[in-house]
């Protein structure tokens, strides 16, 4: 049995079995997939192929990888800095809240002064939600309208909100 060969030949596949199971990039585990391929190379009997072999290492290896310790520690680590961060995220302070309430009344303010036809078309895309096609079948009127009118209502927007940019 040639190591090397087998190596080269299973090598896209034992990165892909990982990334399947861990659904991570793991050069570690791949490191440890080599190491038993080369250990156990001598009890490999001919009885399958050789790439079904090697990809059960590769995948008891990933999947030893997910029981560990090492792997649990470290996922939870991540979801407390995680979770950190979105708490903090969360808190603002007055003054933002402040600040936030004012761009939204500037934004408000800009959106009431616009022409009623450029109005309507930005509430209904911007809050509303509605999709292009959607907002000609309701204004009954083409798409290239619809479009024409969402992109000259932005300009303007833009051209009042331009403190806020």
């Amino acid at each position: 049995m040639d190591f090397n060969k087998i190596i080269e030949n299973n090598k896209q596949n034992i990165k892909n079995i990982i990334r399947l199971i861990t659904k991570e990039e793991n050069e570690d585990i791949e490191q440890e997939v080599y190491l038993k391929i080369w250990k156990n190379s001598g009890k490999y009997s001919e009885k399958g192929t050789s790439k079904s072999w090697v990809s059960m290492i590769a995948k008891n290896a990933s999947l030893d990888y997910l029981k560990s310790a090492y792997h649990r520690v470290f996922q939870k680590s991540e979801n407390d800095d995680y979770t950190l961060e979105s708490i903090k995220d969360k808190k603002s302070s007055p003054e933002d809240k402040i600040i936030n309430l004012e761009r939204q009344k500037q934004i408000i303010n800009a959106i009431e002064s616009l022409k009623p036809k450029f109005k309507e078309i930005i509430i209904m895309t911007e809050i509303d939600g509605y999709s292009y096609d959607e907002c000609a079948q309701k204004l009954k009127c083409p798409l290239g309208t619809v479009k024409s009118r969402i992109y000259n209502a932005k300009k303007e927007l833009c051209e009042k909100l331009q403190d806020l940019l």
